[in-house]
C-alpha cells in the first residue's frame, strides 16, 4: 500500500518556481526588508567547507537517503557558539574516501577553524543524528552520536579535546540503525539521561529489493523491514548508564522512530517525551514520576492524522507557537500527508490545525524533515522554518529535474498562529532547493537574532546568518543548574512583557537528527524592557526577576540568582 502511494505521489509532485537572474545576482531579494530581517548564506564566508557522504555507490541501501544531522554547541564553554556536522562514511567493499563528522571551533568574527583532529574527533563512523548534554555536570557539553551500527558517546575533558567513552559509560554493544536522540532528567534527580530513537531491523546482509519499475532498484519504504524500539538509559550519576527501556514501558518493538523532543504535555513539572514515527503512530510517553512513561498519543490526538491515519513522520519541534501559555507541536511529514500542526487544548490532548494555520496545504507537495520553531524577525511570536528535500532522486523522472531538491519553509507567524510562507522573499540564497535533512538554530555572531544551520543529504551544509533590519529587539537567558542538571534542561522560562507573555523550555534534540542552541531567546519587537521573569527548574524550584533590559543575555544560576552579561 505503501509503495502504491509512494508512485502515486511522485506523480503527483508539484514543480517550483526558479529564482529569477536578478535575484541571484542580489543575494537577497527586494522584498526582504519588508520583512523585518533577512537569511544570508555565509557558509563560505565563515570558512565552513562540508560535504556529506552518504557512501551512495549505486546500492541504493536504505540509510544513505536518511542522513545527516548538525549541532550548535558550544564546545570550549568561551561563550560563543561551534558548529558539529556528523557525517556518514563509505560501505565496506566500496571504499573511495576517508569521511569524519566536523567540529568548527568559533573564532568570534563570524568565521570558523575546522578543530575536528585536535578535538579527537576524527574518526570514521556512519553517524546519522547528534545530542549534545553535559551528562556528567562538569561545565563542558558532551556529545552523542546516533549511527549505523555503534553509537558512540564522545565525553569532553574541557581542555578542547574529546575522548569515546562509549565502553566505559556501558553503551557499548548495541547495534542499531539509530537516528534521533535526546538528553532529559526524566526522573529529575539532576543528572542527564539519554534517549535514542531507532528506526527498523536493517544491515546490508538484509538490504530488501524493491523497485518503482520492477526492474532496477530503488529505496524501500519502511513497510519492507520490521520496527525497532527506541532505547532509555538512566544515568547513575557516575558517568555510567543503566538500560531501562523495557522497565520504564518505553518498549515497543513496532516503532520505526525518526524523531523526538520534550516536552510536559500534562503540565506536571515532569519532562515527557513526543517521538515522531514513520507509518506507524506516534507515541506520547508521559512521564507518571515513578520512573515509568505510559503512551497516551492516541487519547491525547496526536497519534494520526485527522483521517485516522499513520503518517510519515519525520521531524518534530514543541513550542508556545501562539502565546497560550500551553506548548504546541509541528510534525514533518511525507509529500501528500502535509505538516501536522497541533494546538493544545489546555487538558493534554492536542488538534491538528495544520490547515486553518496556514502550514497544510502549502506543504502537501513536500517531504519535511528538520524543522524547527524560533522567532525570526524577534516580533514575540514564534516562526516554523522547515527543511525539505525527497528520499530518492528517480523523482526526477516523473516531472522532470523537480522534486528531488525542494525549497525549505520559513513560516512567519502573524501573532495570533497563522503562518505564512515567506521563503521566496528571503531571496535565492535560502529558497533554493535543497535536499534538505537536519535544521538547527543558534545566535553564532552574538547579536541577539538566531541564525540557521541547515544539513543537506550526500551535499553541502548552509549556515544562514540572520540580519535584522527592522530594529526588533531580544533577550536571551542562559540557565545554569546547581540542585537541577548543570545544562537546566528541562527548564520553564516564562516572560512577561506588557500584554505580551511568552514561554519557552530548555531542551535537546527536536528537529530530525539535530541539536539547536541550549540558551532561550525571546523576541521583544521594539519593547525596552520585560516586566518580570519567572524561572521553574527541574529541581521543582521556582524563582522570578523584575525589571529585566532588552537588548542582553543574563545568566540565571540556580539558586544564586541573575547576572546580566556585556551584551549578547
Amino acid at each position: 500500500m505503501k509503495r502504491r502511494f509512494f508512485l502515486q505521489s511522485l506523480a503527483g509532485f508539484a514543480s517550483f518556481p526558479a529564482p529569477g537572474v536578478s535575484e541571484i545576482l542580489a543575494g537577497v531579494s527586494p522584498q526582504s526588508p519588508a520583512l523585518g530581517f533577512r537569511l544570508a548564506d555565509v557558509t563560505s564566508a565563515a570558512g565552513i567547507q562540508f560535504k556529506h557522504n552518504s557512501g551512495a555507490y549505486g546500492g541504493k541501501l536504505l540509510p544513505e537517503t536518511l542522513g545527516s544531522g548538525c549541532a550548535f554547541l558550544d564546545y570550549d564553554a568561551d561563550g560563543w557558539l561551534d558548529v558539529l556536522l556528523i557525517n556518514g562514511r563509505d560501505w565496506p567493499g566500496h571504499k573511495r574516501m576517508r569521511s569524519t563528522l566536523r567540529l568548527y571551533r568559533n573564532n568570534r568574527n563570524g568565521t570558523f577553524t575546522d578543530v575536528t583532529r585536535p578535538a579527537g574527533l576524527d574518526i570514521e563512523m556512519y553517524g546519522m543524528g547528534v545530542a549534545v548534554g553535559d551528562y556528567n555536570n562538569d561545565g563542558f557539553p558532551d556529545i552523542l552520536v546516533t549511527c549505523i551500527g555503534q553509537n558512540h558517546l564522545f565525553k569532553n575533558t574541557g581542555k578542547g579535546r574529546f575522548i569515546d567513552v562509549t565502553r566505559a559509560s556501558g553503551l557499548a554493544g548495541r547495534s542499531a540503525f539509530s537516528t534521533s536522540a535526546l538528553w532529559l532528567d526524566y526522573d529529575r534527580d539532576g543528572f542527564l539521561d539519554l534517549f535514542v530513537c531507532n528506526y527498523v531491523k536493517w544491515s546490508p546482509e538484509r538490504d530488501v529489493f524493491c523497485s518503482l519499475d520492477g526492474k532496477h532498484k530503488s529505496y524501500c519504504t519502511p513497510e519492507a523491514y520490521r520496527g525497532e524500539t527506541c532505547w532509555l538509559f538512566h544515568n547513575r550519576g557516575d558517568g555510567t548508564f543503566e538500560d531501562v527501556t523495557a522497565k520504564c514501558g518505553i518498549f515497543d518493538s513496532s516503532s520505526k522512530s525518526l524523531g523526538v523532543t520534550l516536552l510536559d504535555d500534562d503540565q506536571d513539572d515532569w519532562p515527557d517525551l513526543l517521538v515522531a514515527n514513520d507509518t506507524q503512530p506516534n507515541k506520547l510517553y508521559r512521564n507518571q514520576r515513578n520512573g515509568t512513561f505510559k503512551d497516551v498519543a492516541v487519547e491525547a490526538g496526536i497519534a494520526f492524522s485527522t483521517e485516522g491515519k499513520a503518517r510519515a513522520g519525520m521531524g518534530v519541534d514543541v513550542a508556545d507557537f501562539d502565546n497560550s501559555g500551553s506548548f504546541g507541536v509541528a510534525i514533518t511529514n511525507f509529500d501528500n500527508e502535509m505538516i501536522g500542526l497541533y494546538r493544545s487544548t489546555g487538558r493534554g490532548n492536542f488538534e491538528d490545525v495544520a490547515v486553518p494555520a496556514g502550514v497544510g496545504l502549502i506543504s502537501r507537495n513536500t517531504l519535511g524533515f528538520g524543522c524547527v520553531f524560533f522567532d525570526a524577525d524577534l516580533d514575540g511570536a514564534l516562526d516554523l522554518a522547515v527543511a525539505n528535500g525527497h528520499i530518492d532522486e528517480t523523482v526526477r523522472n516523473i516531472r522532470g529535474n523537480v522534486g528531488y531538491a525542494q525549497p525549505p519553509q520559513l513560516f512567519l507567524n502573524n501573532g495570533k498562529g497563522v503562518f505564512h510562507n515567506v521563503a521566496d522573499a528571503l531571496g535565492a540564497e535560502f529558497a533554493h532547493a535543497k535536499v534538505g535533512r537536519g535544521l538547527a538554530y543558534g545566535d553564532f555572531d552574538r547579536d541577539g537574532d538566531l541564525d540557521l544551520l541547515l544539513t543537506t543529504n550526500n551535499g553541502p551544509a548552509f549556515l544562514f546568518r540572520n540580519d535584522q533590519l527592522a530594529g526588533n529587539r531580544s533577550i536571551r537567558f542562559r540557565l545554569v543548574g546547581t540542585k537541577s542538571n548543570r545544562d537546566a534542561i528541562g527548564s520553564l522560562v516564562r516572560i512577561y512583557s506588557g500584554a505580551l507573555v511568552q514561554s519557552r523550555i530548555v531542551k535537546t534534540g527536536s528537529s530530525y537528527l539535530s541539536q539547536s542552541e541550549l540558551p532561550l531567546t525571546f523576541g521583544l519587537g521594539k519593547r525596552d524592557m520585560v516586566e518580570r521573569v519567572v524561572i521553574q527548574w527541574p529541581s521543582g524550584r521556582t524563582e522570578e526577576y523584575k525589571g529585566l533590559a532588552a537588548g542582553r543575555t543574563y545568566e540565571c544560576l540556580e539558586g544564586k540568582g541573575i547576572t546580566p552579561q556585556d551584551g549578547f
